[in-house]
């Protein structure tokens, strides 16, 4: 029995090469298998770069470029005055520090997987080392702990920045718009 299972298997397979053999198939796939071939000769061959290339060329291996990156989308950038927020204590404590003391801060509500978040990251980083009075705090959405501080301060969105002046909220700013971000940060803080 398995004999002639194999027997019919391979007339099978044959027959289906012939029905590939003679059809519009076959004139496709040649063409596809042409173009190819004729793309092939007109790519130049690229020699793998090594370390010592990238690093004198500028240019980021794959490790290097996971580091840079990481170095912007960091909770704090290294600035002293931007301070990541990982409990609703830690929140409730800064914002009775800031209304109570009148301090000008910026509450910055943020998550991980948020591209426009990561994108006004090292514009944050910068605005923090410009104004070193100006007191950021980053608060990821994503936090378990603040789930409560979020409704409450009504986050819908992110990245959102609750910008605080004279121990009241001033101005918000919902979304990656930067001119509007610096517009804010220049006409309240400068």
């Amino acid at each position: 029995m398995d004999k002639y299972r194999r027997i019919l298997q391979r007339s099978l397979i044959c027959s289906k090469m012939s029905l590939i053999r003679t059809s519009p198939l076959k004139e496709s796939l040649t063409k596809v298998a042409k173009h190819c071939t004729s793309l092939s000769a007109k790519v130049p061959v690229v020699s793998p770069i090594t370390a010592a290339d990238a690093s004198s060329s500028g240019i980021l291996l794959p490790q290097q470029f996971l580091n840079h990156y990481r170095k912007f989308a960091s909770s704090s950038s290294g600035s002293s005055n931007i301070k990541e927020i990982k409990s609703e204590e830690e929140f409730n404590n800064y914002l009775r520090k800031v209304q109570d003391e009148a301090l000008p801060a910026i509450f910055y509500f943020t998550a991980v997987w948020c591209g426009p978040c990561r994108f006004l990251s090292p514009i944050i980083s910068e605005l923090s080392g410009k104004y070193p009075a100006l007191n950021i705090y980053k608060i990821d959405i994503d936090e378990e702990q603040l789930q409560k501080t979020l409704s409450t301060m009504n986050i819908n969105s992110v990245p959102t920045l609750n910008f605080f002046k004279d121990g009241k909220i001033s101005a918000q700013v919902i979304g990656a718009d930067v001119k509007r971000l610096t517009d804010t940060v220049e006409s309240l803080y400068a």
